[in-house]
């Protein structure tokens, strides 16, 4: 499945909520120029963009997630922090559901790779928090010519 489709398949509801790998680039939609985000945000959906470009460690993770989704002041800065603020997101609003792309994940799974391994488990407690809720959660590993083991592709 192309890229185009896996999202048009998000977006419709067509894809269970879970925690995926895409292993092309997120472009911009082919006929109206739309990011990802955007077409997101029209369905109704809440988008997170993760951008780990710089993300090599377990701390400048948690900065990066407190910085994009603008968690509370009470974050604590750890593991048990992060899960509880990704099980609560009373603070931002979703129509339907959300979605978080997390792009240039492979910084911080090859540095630390058990950190990596721990998000991707926070990751996956938050998306069973959501699921049978009217906002479900989908995480999106976004990466080309990388791929983390066991994680289903969505494209």
């Amino acid at each position: 499945m192309d890229a185009e489709q896996a999202l048009d398949d998000l977006l419709a509801g067509r894809v269970n909520p879970g925690v995926y790998q895409w292993t092309t680039r997120p472009a911009p939609d082919a006929d109206s120029g739309t990011s990802w985000r955007e077409r997101a945000e029209r369905a109704g959906w809440r988008g997170f963009h993760l951008d780990g470009h710089h993300v090599r460690d377990k701390e400048a993770f948690l900065r990066l997630c407190a910085e994009v989704f603008d968690f509370p002041e009470w974050f604590g800065g750890n593991w048990d922090a992060l899960a509880d603020c990704l099980a609560d997101l009373s603070w931002t609003s979703a129509r339907h559901s959300r979605v978080v792309l997390y792009e240039s994940w492979p910084e911080l799974a090859e540095a630390e790779p058990e950190s990596f391994r721990t998000v991707l488990d926070v990751f996956a407690d938050a998306v069973e928090v959501w699921r049978d809720t009217p906002t479900p959660m989908t995480v999106i590993l976004s990466s080309v010519g990388v791929e983390a083991e066991g994680v289903p592709r969505i494209a």
